[in-house]
């Protein structure tokens, strides 16, 4: 077998233009703090991002760029001990610019010895991110609203369901009893009108307990997740011609607040499969993935590259919607074909939320 070819030495970049590198690049902050922590370089990005001229700044300590609370924390002396005995430090926080004003800076500090070992400077790379940082806390806040807003919705739904069922069922049930009493006294041609009234509160009786489960199921209280969304499968599939099961391979239940969210995704998604895939079946499948709980619901409809126009709604809402209440949660959402047909919907939700 022949010998491969021998690769040609990569030539080392001259100095010169290793430090034109340094120098072009305005993103970043590059420069370099001598053993004491002055500085001792300084590059474009520098001055761009921090405003001062390098003129202003060499010489001086880097402590320049802390607010006072870091400076009085001893946080710079800290940071080089901590990059020394590690090798490098990585750090996000405030700094100052020349004017005072402050920004978010992603730090990066390393320490370079020489051949002998001993401590020449630091490297210093400071990244502006502040711009980053104020999209992530309006997104957090934007989370953290809609947390509350589902929250205050469920102790809401909640509220209605106990003043529906201790009120308005039990007071309809007594109605019904009575009307079935009355219906042995009175005469024979009002058995027939007394009759369907018996009927007609029945099946008011029926819609509440219907609408009571929907705003809040009782089994999740009772006998958790799997349970509740097996009664809820098993009134509304035969309604819609579905086929339908639930797969329990949980090794535990989730927490009720993670179930209630679980519970209203899923509500969701079988909405959409009604409502847009023409599926003959559905099956909804619980596990336990990584500390949380993994959801997959699945049908056998028309998939959604044979409802493209459908989905431009969705995407607008019942998509959002199901997307929010996940990732408000701490988890993700995604929508997807399934290799054998139909579409399939996969979230997952963690056993904890810190969003609160």
């Amino acid at each position: 077998m022949p010998n491969p070819p021998r690769r040609r030495p990569v030539d080392r970049m001259p100095e010169s233009a290793f430090q034109l590198l340094v120098e072009g690049v305005v993103d970043y902050a590059i420069f370099m703090l001598d053993p004491d922590g002055h500085v001792a370089s300084w590059n474009s990005g520098a001055e761009r991002i921090k405003g001062y001229r390098a003129d202003d700044i060499l010489g001086r300590h880097f402590s320049t760029f802390y607010p006072p609370e870091d400076i009085a924390a001893g946080k710079p002396d800290r940071e080089l001990e901590i990059a020394i005995a590690e090798g490098r430090l990585e750090d996000e926080g405030w700094r100052l610019r020349k004017d005072g004003s402050r920004f978010w800076a992603n730090v990066v500090i390393t320490a370079l010895f020489d051949a002998t070992g001993d401590l020449r400077g630091f490297g210093k790379v400071t990244r502006d991110m502040t711009e980053r940082r104020r999209a992530e806390q309006a997104l957090l806040e934007r989370r953290r609203l809609v947390h509350h807003l589902v929250e205050a919705q469920e102790l809401e739904r909640r509220r209605i369901a106990w003043d529906v069922h201790d009120d308005s069922i039990q007071s309809m049930v007594a109605v019904g009893m009575r009307l079935q009493l009355l219906a042995d006294r009175v005469p024979e041609e009002h058995v027939a009108t007394v009759t369907r009234l018996d009927q007609a509160v029945r099946s008011a009786v029926e819609r509440l307990r219907m609408l009571v489960f929907r705003l809040r199921p009782p089994e999740i209280d009772r006998n958790g997740l799997v349970a509740a969304l097996e009664e809820y499968l098993g009134d509304v599939a035969p309604m819609w011609d579905l086929a339908h099961a639930v797969r329990d391979e949980l090794e535990r239940e989730p927490p009720v607040d993670t179930a209630i969210t679980i519970f209203r995704i899923c509500q969701e998604a079988l909405t959409n499969v009604h409502k847009h895939a023409r599926a003959t079946a559905v099956e909804i499948t619980l596990s336990t993935v990584d500390r949380g709980t993994l959801v997959v619901i699945a049908d056998d409809g028309i998939g959604i590259s044979l409802t493209r126009d459908h989905q431009a709604g969705l995407e607008h809402f019942g998509m959002i919607e199901m997307r929010e209440r996940a990732e408000t949660a701490g988890g993700w959402w995604t929508l997807g074909i399934r290799p054998e047909g139909g579409t399939a919907v996969r979230f997952w939700l963690p056993t904890t939320s810190d969003t609160a």
